[in-house]
């Protein structure tokens, strides 16, 4: 079925940018998953593409075409496994905090880096203690005259190694009541001395994404690099988690449609007992109802795409696309490994990587669990 949200020029775009993803970043894949993080050059050639910040001012470089593209983008990713290549992160996560809340000084002097993929962006919120209670990090941004001394550690940072800017929420004002309007975002620059990128964590999945410890050790960054007001983080936040969820949710379902799509290419070319395993029925049911629920999930999110260039408010909406599809996504590719049988074991399928990868998309941008009571609050019953 022909997805209605998108135009003529958006199919052209999307092939396009597939024509270059081919050539450019797939033959690099399995060289990033070895080594854990993505090369430089290529977020410089994507940059170059005009494929990094699709929707950021003209002003500063970008296309200023609209989410529509950048959605594209995290889909043809998605759909190539080159999660090694953590745009979503850059342009649709980080690079909205610079455009919504950073002054003219802020957005000459990063967006346009940004935007040429010269300085990759990262945003750092998870500590070491703290996950999805934001409220209460702990690392400390303490003012002296015009500078911020930052103190703390963050942990699970993606673009964390690559990352030539970071968004850190610190806590600027620590005996601030309610504890959350005590939180600014402050942005250091790679290079700064007293910031240190830790371990590039190995993980169960996503092998080529790097994640990060940071470390920030009396580091001194200027007053002028605090985006908008202090100690109004927390809300810039809580208005940007609305994207981040959606764009992991755009994410899970262009996995899932991959992993559906190479499960039934196999079932036609696997025999068993003299016929191709996609003749039992148990085989078409398990199909049947997975392509059913994906086609939902898909549809569920456009509708939410569509809203969001609208400008709607959905938080709701947009937890339980995230809690919903990223469980799918874990049940897609469990339930395609086990039509592989053993070969879906192995390293050489990629249905094996679809299930490790799927393990995370319930844990980050905010627990499943959390989405729930998020709902629930919003149904008023929390």
């Amino acid at each position: 079925m022909r997805r209605e949200i998108f135009s003529d020029e958006h199919d052209h775009f999307r092939s396009e940018f597939r024509r270059f993803a081919e050539a450019e970043i797939v033959p690099h894949l399995e060289d990033w998953n070895q080594r854990g993080f993505s090369s430089k050059d290529a977020w410089r050639k994507m940059g170059a593409s005009g494929y990094l910040g699709a929707n950021a001012p003209e002003e500063y470089g970008g296309a200023g075409a609209g989410f529509l593209f950048e959605v594209i983008v995290m889909e043809e990713l998605a759909d190539l496994r080159a999660h090694a290549l953590q745009t979503s992160v850059h342009s649709g996560i980080c690079m909205p905090y610079l455009i919504h809340y950073g002054n003219p000084d802020q957005k000459k002097k990063y967006l346009s880096d940004a935007i040429e993929g010269s300085r990759v962006l990262a945003i750092a919120m998870t500590e070491p203690g703290t996950g999805s209670d934001l409220a209460n990090v702990q690392t400390r941004a303490i003012r002296e005259g015009d500078e911020y001394v930052i103190n703390g550690a963050k942990t699970f940072i993606s673009n964390g190694q690559n990352c030539g800017l970071v968004f850190v929420v610190a806590r600027t004002d620590p005996e601030a009541d309610p504890p959350h309007s005590g939180i600014s975002l402050i942005m250091v620059e790679a290079e700064t001395a007293g910031f240190e990128k830790g371990r590039n964590l190995k993980k169960l999945g996503l092998k080529g994404q790097d994640t990060s410890e940071l470390f920030f050790n009396d580091c001194r960054v200027p007053v002028e690099n605090r985006l908008g007001e202090e100690g109004q983080g927390f809300k810039m936040l809580m208005a940007q988690l609305q994207q981040e969820r959606l764009c992991i949710a755009v994410g899970s379902i262009a996995s899932c449609q991959r992993s559906l799509k190479d499960t039934l290419k196999y079932v036609q070319e696997r025999k068993a007992f003299g016929q191709p395993i996609g003749q039992f029925q148990n085989t078409q049911f398990k199909l049947a109802e997975l392509a059913t629920e994906v086609e939902i999930g898909q549809c569920f999110v456009d509708r939410l795409v569509m809203a969001h260039l609208k400008g709607d408010d959905l938080v709701s909406e947009v937890s339980m696309a995230k809690y919903w599809i990223s469980d799918l996504q874990k049940k897609v590719a469990s339930e395609c490994l086990q039509l592989f049988g053993g070969y879906g074991f192995m390293d050489e399928y990629p249905i094996s990587r679809d299930y490790a990868d799927a393990a995370v998309q319930s844990i980050y941008a905010g627990t499943n669990e959390i989405m729930k009571v998020i709902i629930a609050r919003r149904l008023g019953i929390g």
